[in-house]
């Protein structure tokens, strides 16, 4: 006897036990008495409840599968028909898997994946179980293709689509050896946008003017604001004053305000207040301590 009957109560029925489901829902439709309906709906409870343990994950509660689970049971029982001499179970458990599938497929993905992609994602997740469980190890694509008839491909796509299922918060605390105290989120260790960037379209408005300027003061802008040296290590590069470099760079900037207009004249002041800035004249720390 198989345990779906076992649960439902096939077979014998023992003086004051409960009658088959069968029974229960063909007298609830013959005289329409609704405490038959939830005796039905209560003698399957257990079989529910065995289907919902199967779904059971981390991120899905067992109380709350059951609850679909037993949903699933209630719609089995309302749809049933016993003058067609099936038996109860073999109509409700594929009634109940569905409704449990459809829970997963609405709520426990994240990011929205195809349907068809679900499903496949279920048939290998299940395959791989069997597998791991038979041979003692991770199967491989091809053994996994073989087991659920899914070409290599399929497999492949099912696999990586689990990762749509949960997605981390950028507000998740990270634990680890360097954030022992766990205030440093998984989004504090993202980039930001480079202030820099910036400078890119302000060169390429600016080219125009730069072509009229001389090689030396070509090359001084481009040491100060495309690598970011200070000075005192252009000075050290060209072989000059630091005072001289100076007064280059203010006369290439002076320049170029002449020669630039709209954008460009706008690109050309903001040069010119990075170049006079204080940390464009004095080397930085670790220049200064050499």
């Amino acid at each position: 006897m198989s345990a779906a009957r076992t649960l439902l109560g096939h077979g014998s029925t023992p003086a004051g036990a409960e009658p088959p489901v069968e029974t229960l829902i063909r007298r609830w439709r013959r005289t329409g008495d609704r405490r038959l309906r939830e005796r039905a709906v209560r003698s399957g409870m257990p079989l529910a409840r065995r289907l919902a343990l199967a779904y059971v994950t981390a991120h899905e509660p067992l109380d709350d599968l059951v609850q679909v689970a037993n949903l699933g049971l209630v719609k089995a029982v309302d749809r049933f028909d016993p003058d067609r001499g099936t038996r109860f179970s073999t109509f409700a458990v594929p009634t109940i898997t569905g409704e449990l599938r459809r829970h997963f497929r609405n709520t426990a993905w994240t990011l929205h994946a195809p349907r068809s992609l679900q499903e496949a994602h279920y048939v290998v997740r299940e395959a791989s179980e069997r597998l791991v469980q038979r041979d003692g190890r991770s199967p491989t694509v091809a053994e996994l293709a073989a087991e659920t008839r899914l070409d290599a491909e399929r497999v492949l796509e099912a696999l990586q689509v689990r990762d749509a299922r949960r997605v981390a918060s950028l507000d998740q605390p990270l634990r680890g050896e360097s954030d022992e105290d766990g205030t440093t989120s998984l989004g504090d260790q993202l980039g930001g946008e480079d202030p820099r960037i910036a400078l890119v379209e302000e060169a390429a408005s600016l080219a125009p003017a730069l072509a009229k300027l001389t090689p030396r003061q070509r090359r001084i802008l481009a040491l100060r604001f495309a690598h970011d040296r200070v000075q005192r290590e252009i000075a050290r590069e060209l072989g000059c004053s630091q005072m001289q470099v100076s007064r280059e760079l203010r006369r290439a900037l002076d320049r170029l305000r002449e020669l630039a207009s709209g954008p460009q004249a706008a690109a050309a002041r903001q040069l010119s207040v990075s170049a006079n800035s204080p940390a464009s004249v004095a080397a930085p720390p670790a220049a200064q301590a050499t």
